[in-house]
């Protein structure tokens, strides 16, 4: 699914340059699920962007289910983005006023499918993050579990090959990362391919593999031999209410 072969990544700054990549060689196969971890300014984003064709590299060869995007113009970046890859992002990156609905719609509209279409498989793909009954609710009215729902779906709406998640849980409680992580867990015993960055070694451990970084380098590259299993943790934390604003939503 992925191949990284020397990947490098400079940023210049005025005279300064940036070694944000140093020759990362990687690759991940379809159904496999990626946690990607190190501390701030290792490199883990820098790649995150490179992966979902936001970014190129400086030096190096990428290649996504066998196509080099590494040189690829903007306009087929942004194509390869709408069809293979869906985004989840920490901030959820929601239209404030727009419903959850029409949040989950949009990368659909800009696929050019008609409304009906847009509006069926918008509400089938918040039914399957257990949204069906908050279709017509405004991010404001969803509690921060419920709005990242919502960004899940709308990665899901095109079914693409591939799920990028940069820090997900990173601003949820708990309990709300963990339904989080639940619902990733699912997707990929569905057969979505999950490459997730975060912080959070206990987070990381939901996934199958560990790739960890420090000053722009691959050090380690490791199965997950205790794995946790999302529902399994969540049975065992006390039952607790999302947060007030749920409460207004119900």
């Amino acid at each position: 699914m992925i191949e990284v072969v020397n990947v490098t990544k400079d940023y210049h700054l005025g005279k300064l340059t940036v070694h944000a990549l140093r020759a990362i060689t990687m690759t991940v196969e379809q159904g496999e699920f990626v946690a990607i971890m190190g501390p701030s300014g290792c490199g883990k984003s820098t790649l995150m962007n490179l992966l979902g064709c936001l970014d190129r590299p400086t030096k190096g060869v990428y290649k996504l289910d066998g196509l080099e995007v590494s040189r690829m113009s903007d306009n087929d970046l942004a194509d390869v983005r709408n069809r293979k890859i869906g985004f989840v992002f920490q901030t959820f990156n929601l239209l404030a006023r727009s419903t959850a609905l029409h949040n989950v719609e949009l990368p659909l509209l800009y696929a050019g499918h008609d409304h009906r279409k847009r509006a069926r498989t918008a509400q089938r793909a918040l039914e399957a993050v257990g949204l069906g009954d908050r279709i017509h609710h405004r991010p404001t009215e969803l509690s921060g579990g419920q709005q990242q729902r919502v960004a899940i779906a709308r990665a899901l709406v095109n079914d693409p090959l591939i799920i990028f998640a940069d820090e997900p849980t990173g601003n949820l409680a708990s309990r709300q990362g963990e339904e989080i992580m639940a619902i990733f867990q699912k997707l990929n015993a569905e057969g979505k391919t999950i490459v997730m960055v975060t912080h959070e070694s206990e987070i990381a451990q939901h996934a199958k593999r560990i790739v960890r970084f420090r000053d722009g380098r691959i050090v380690a590259d490791l199965r997950v031999t205790e794995r946790l299993n999302a529902n399994q943790v969540l049975a065992g934390m006390p039952s607790e209410d999302d947060d007030l604003t749920e409460e207004k939503a119900a």
